[in-house]
This record gives structure tokens, C-alpha cells and sequence, in this order.
């Protein structure tokens, strides 16, 4: 009984690990696409010096590491892998935790950043004229969020961009999008939060799994005396 019990333990933290490992993949690959395709570093570059891009790679390789250690120190039932994954598990789990706090202290911070670097830009973006990377992630992401300057069109004064239009921008009195890029983003940044926090508490609780069945597993190997053998 109890060695069935063992060999589903084993098997069941193997396949849980598999799937944190292909987690682990997705969250590498989205840290990729973001540094290729990320296009408003010139416009919002407080945010882009968090680096966010290079933190989900961070991630992933981190989690893909951790994963696969206890993987295999499951499938080869060898407590040193089990215990460094349990202690390297735990740690992460309070680095996920910490950053995930201090973006709910500092979110009033972010919001304000990204006012005062959308004004800027903004400002920029009419005295440098249309070809500069500015206006090219302006017109990005007006054309992303169907917005216009940071408030409304009336920010670009008599330098209304094409990307500002809901329809032809060549007709005498032309449509504009009526909200502002800086609604659109705030309400783009919460939902992420939103996400990005349950994302957390759902990863927590399966890493909290992760640690009990990795302890339960040692504990089990540790009585049938099969020691550290690989």
C-alpha cells in the first residue's frame, strides 16, 4: 500500500512538474516576442526601464530549472534534487510574492510615470515632426488602443496624426477617436495587474503543492532508506 502510494506521489509530481516546465517555455517565449516586437520604449521609457521583457525571460528560465530539477529528482526518487528543488521553490515563491506586493504599493507611482511620460512625448512628438521613432509609437499605439494624444485630439493641436482618425483623414471634417491614449493605457495597465496578480496566487498555491509533495516524497524515500543514490 504504501509503495503504491509512493509510485503515485512520484508520478503524479512528475507530470505537475512537466507542466510547469512547458509554463516555464510560454513565459520564456513571451520574454522573446516582447524585446522583438515591443515598440514603445521611446514613448513610455519609465516602464521600459523595468525591463519587463527581460523579466519574463529571467522567469522562464528560471521556472523551466526549477521544474525540471524536481522532474528528475521524482522520477529518479533522489532526495538532494528533492530538497534543493523544495528550497529553491521556496524562494522563489517569496521573490513572486515580494514583487507582486510592491507593484500593488508603487501603482500610483507607475500611473503618475506614465502621465508625465505620455505629456512629454507627446510635446516631442509635434516639435520633432512625423519622422521620428516617437511618432511611429504614437501612431502604434493610437492605432492599438483607438485613441488620441493624451487627453483627446486637441493635444496635437494643428498636428492631428493620421493614426488620430476613426475614419478618412482627408475629409473636410474628419472623425477622431474621442478618448485619450492615457485612459486606454491605464485601463489596459489594471487589467494586467489584475491578471498578472491572480496569475501569482494560482502560481503560489502550485507551488505550495510543488513543496508538500517534494517534503512527502523525501520523507517516504528517506524511510525506505534508499539515501541520495541517483
Amino acid at each position: 500500500m504504501a509503495q503504491g502510494c509512493l509510485k503515485c506521489l512520484k508520478y503524479t509530481m512528475c507530470v505537475a512538474n512537466f507542466l510547469c516546465f512547458i509554463c516555464g517555455v510560454a513565459v520564456l517565449s513571451l520574454g522573446v516576442y516582447l524585446m522583438v516586437t515591443y515598440q514603445m520604449t521611446a514613448l513610455i521609457p519609465s516602464l521600459a526601464n523595468l525591463n519587463i521583457s527581460k523579466m519574463l525571460l529571467i522567469s522562464g528560465i528560471i521556472i523551466t530549472c526549477i521544474s525540471f530539477l524536481g522532474f528528475l529528482g521524482a522520477l529518479k526518487e533522489n532526495r538532494c534534487l528533492l530538497l534543493t528543488f523544495f528550497l529553491l521553490l521556496f524562494i522563489l515563491m517569496l521573490v513572486e510574492l515580494t514583487a507582486a506586493c510592491l507593484m500593488l504599493m508603487y501603482e500610483q507611482e507607475i500611473s503618475k510615470r506614465l502621465t508625465e511620460d505620455l505629456n512629454k512625448g507627446l510635446k516631442d512628438a509635434r516639435e520633432q515632426g512625423n519622422n521620428t521613432n516617437l511618432q511611429s509609437d504614437w501612431d502604434y499605439v493610437q492605432n492599438t488602443f483607438e485613441c488620441c494624444g493624451v487627453h483627446n485630439f486637441t493635444d496635437w493641436e494643428s498636428h492631428v496624426p493620421a493614426s488620430c482618425c476613426e475614419s478618412k483623414c482627408d475629409i473636410p471634417k474628419p472623425l477622431y477617436h474621442k478618448q485619450g491614449c492615457l485612459v486606454k493605457l491605464n485601463t489596459w495597465f489594471e487589467e494586467n495587474f489584475l491578471t498578472t496578480g491572480i496569475s501569482v496566487i494560482v502560481l503560489c498555491i502550485i507551488e505550495v503543492l510543488g513543496m508538500c509533495f517534494a517534503m512527502t516524497l523525501f520523507c517516504h524515500i528517506s524511510r525506505s532508506g534508499l539515501g541520495y543514490k541517483l
